[in-house]
């Protein structure tokens, strides 16, 4: 009975100021009652997308613990994974032995090392590098996650993207390229 009694209450006063928005404001009211008496213009009514109409492809992704990853335009893997939760912008190099990150990456994701800990000497495209061996906790991509990675921290200088190399990849059930496309499978 209360319920009624408030919603007889909220009408009985929204039809009592009616009139008095009217006063204040002509031309919105009838703009606005043109506009709800109004049918919608042919090119604002939704048109029927025929059953055989072409869709551009975008990357399904696989159900499970899986991830289907394009190549970019020269050929490389890219993603957003996350190190100890923080979110990273990676490439997957099946070239590299260990998963390897910068240490301002290193940093962000919880990692802290000393001058002392570059005690490490590791072969990259550019030569000779100190770098210091670290385990990362988790690293995820998708639904997919791996603990006690092992992984290389390199100076900032000596390294601009973060690399997922074979130390993620071997634990993982499958990787492998097929049309262009890396799928990870755990």
């Amino acid at each position: 009975m209360l319920r009624k009694l408030l919603i007889l209450g909220i009408c009985a006063g929204s039809s009592a100021s009616v009139p008095m928005l009217y006063q204040a404001h002509p031309q919105a009211f009838e703009r606005l009652l043109d506009l709800a008496m109004s049918r919608p213009a042919a090119r604002d009514v939704a048109q029927p997308i025929p059953a055989n109409a072409v869709r551009e492809a975008t990357p399904q992704q696989p159900l499970g613990r899986k991830v289907l990853l394009p190549a970019d335009e020269r050929g490389h893997f890219l993603a957003s994974f996350r190190i100890n939760g923080r979110a990273v912008e990676a490439m997957v190099d099946t070239g590299a032995t260990v998963v390897a990150l910068n240490r301002s990456t290193a940093r962000r994701a919880g990692i802290s090392l000393s001058p002392s800990d570059f005690d490490r000497e590791v072969d990259t495209a550019n030569g000779k590098v100190k770098a210091a061996a670290v385990e990362i906790d988790t690293l995820q991509i998708g639904r997919i996650a791996v603990d006690h990675v092992p992984a290389v921290v390199l100076d900032d200088k000596a390294l601009a993207t973060t690399l997922i190399g074979m130390s993620f990849l071997q634990r993982l059930d499958k990787f492998q390229v097929e049309d262009g496309q890396l799928l990870l499978a755990q």
